[in-house]
Order: C-alpha cells, then structure tokens, then sequence
C-alpha cells in the first residue's frame, strides 16, 4: 500500500515547484514535508522529485502524482456519505487541465464559471499551444485538455467540440503601409507578423492555405491573447485573431482584415480520463455548453446537414 500522506507531499512539491511552498499548501513545515518525500523515495527505491528550481517530478514522480490526482477525484465523490469529522480539514478539490489561449480568453471562462458555481472544485489551468495540451494528457500532468488533436489516448474519451474561427487582421495605417497593392507572397514576406511563441502555426497555416505561401516575415513574438490584439491595433504586426474578439474591432474600424471572408478554422476537442469522477463528468458538461455558444458547429454536424 502507498503511504497517502507522504504522496501528498510529494505532489504539493511537484504543484508548488518547492518544498517550502509545499510546506504552507500543508500547513506543516519544510523539514515534514522532505522527511515524507525522503521516506517515500526510500521505500520505493526510487528518486521521485528532481531537487531543482522549480522542483521536477521524475517519471515515475509523475505517474504516482497522477495516480494521487485520481485518488483525490474518486475520494471527492464519497463526501456526502462521509462524517463531518471524516471531512474536516480536508483540502478543497483542485483539477488540473491545459487549455490554449485562445479558448481561455473567449469561452472558456463561461465554462469555468458554470463548474465552478455547482461543484465547489478548484481548477488549476495550465496554457498551452492547442496542438501540444495532449501530450500533458498523456503525460499524466493533467486530468483534461483541450486540443486540436483528435488522435485517441489510452484511457480517454474525446468529444469534437467545433471550430473557432480566425480572422487575418491588421490596423488601417499598416494595411495601407503594406498591403495597399493587394496581399501576396511579396507582401507576406515582408510585412511584420506576429505570433504567440513558437509553437504559433496559425498565421503560417492561414498564409498557406489561403495564398499557397510558405510564410517567412518579420515576427514579433507576443504571449498574450490581448496583447496581439494590442499589437496588431497599433500597427506593430498583422495576425491571426480568434473571431469573437476580433468582429467587434473589425466593425470600429479599428481592424481591417487583410482579404475579408478567409477565415481559418480550428477545430478544438475535449480530451478527458475516463476516472468516473463526478467533478470530470461535471466539468465535461460545462465546456460542451460553453463551447457550443461560441465555436462553429464540428464539421460532423454541418455535414449531416447538408
């Protein structure tokens, strides 16, 4: 049998990225807190937690993390039938899920704020590219995603959730600056573009898809949602903008699309454990009715009805 308390530290170490972090989330002290992880390691036999700045798990550190998050979701579904004094002191529920930016500033936060009002869980979110958030499903590191990988995982239902729509926008003065003969490989490649990080295809796969160009511009890098949009209405870049912040500023005349009506479609799915856990089954319901108030139908459906 796992010792449960000294997982516990072990995962508040990983969550918190130090032991002294992990020492106030558990209300004991630093030295408990490495006596457990210690006294864990040693009778596994094992190295779970990389002493580093932030602490990292080890593999196996992570399976045993991710086992420990399961255990937490199962648990929480016992409450109601538990005694006050059984409950007492007991952590709140948190879920780990990564979802892109772009979702996380549009829709997501009606999904969040439906969960949150019934289930009294916590969520800890982690931002990621959406073609990269599976890899932390499979990983373990997280309970859900959203993901524009509809690949299967082992253990893990996926639902297609629909397409939120891009649109190539940029300010009035930088498309008269740059595109006022029309918009094509010459000016793609020399009018400043703007991406999030490096894992930002958005604006590649739009200029290929729509202008068979292989994008190679100026880039200016911004990590924000709201600061691209920023960026591009003060005439700093042209980008890719998801479409329910950019129709408003395209109406102000604030933002000019570069060639109206080439909207570019990515298509998100919730990937979720299969753990039959009320707070996932709840969570589940939530983004599927967020998510459907604002991203196109999935291509399945529109299909159908045609």
């Amino acid at each position: 049998m796992l010792d449960y308390p000294a997982l516990a530290a072990v995962s508040a170490v990983v969550r918190e990225g130090s032991f002294e972090r992990a020492a106030d989330a558990l209300g004991i002290t630093p030295s408990a807190v490495s006596q457990r992880v210690r006294g864990l390691e040693e009778r596994l036999g094992t190295v779970l937690v990389v002493r580093a700045q932030p602490c990292e798990p080890t593999e196996t550190g992570r399976a045993l993390c991710a086992h420990f998050d399961q255990v937490r979701l199962l648990e929480a579904d016992l409450a109601p039938h538990l005694t006050p004094q059984l409950r007492k002191g007991e952590a709140p529920l948190t879920l780990k899920v990564a979802v892109n930016s772009d979702s996380l500033t549009t829709w997501f936060p009606d999904a969040a704020a439906l969960f949150v009002e019934t289930s009294g869980t916590l969520l800890d979110l982690i931002v990621d590219d959406e073609a990269h958030t599976a890899d932390r499903l499979r990983s373990g590191e997280v309970a859900a995603v959203i993901t524009s990988d509809p690949e299967p995982i082992q253990g893990c239902s996926t639902i297609e959730l629909g397409a939120l729509r891009y649109r190539a926008c940029a300010s009035p003065e930088f498309f008269a600056r740059h595109f006022a003969e029309g918009v094509d490989a010459r000016s793609l490649a020399a009018a400043p573009t703007l991406r999030y990080d490096r894992r930002d295809a958005v604006q590649a796969r739009w200029a290929a898809e729509f202008h068979a160009v292989k994008l190679s511009a100026p880039t200016h890098w911004v990590p924000s949602t709201q600061g691209f949009l920023d960026f591009t209405a003060r005439g700093i870049g042209w980008g890719m903008h998801p479409e329910p912040l950019a129709l408003p500023h395209i109406a102000s005349g604030q933002l000019k699309e570069l060639p109206p009506g080439e909207a570019l479609e990515v298509s998100l799915y919730w990937t979720v454990t299969r753990l039959q856990a009320g707070a996932l089954r709840a969570l589940t319901d939530a983004v599927r009715k967020a998510s459907g108030a604002v991203l196109q139908k999935p291509r399945s459906q529109r299909s159908a009805s045609t």
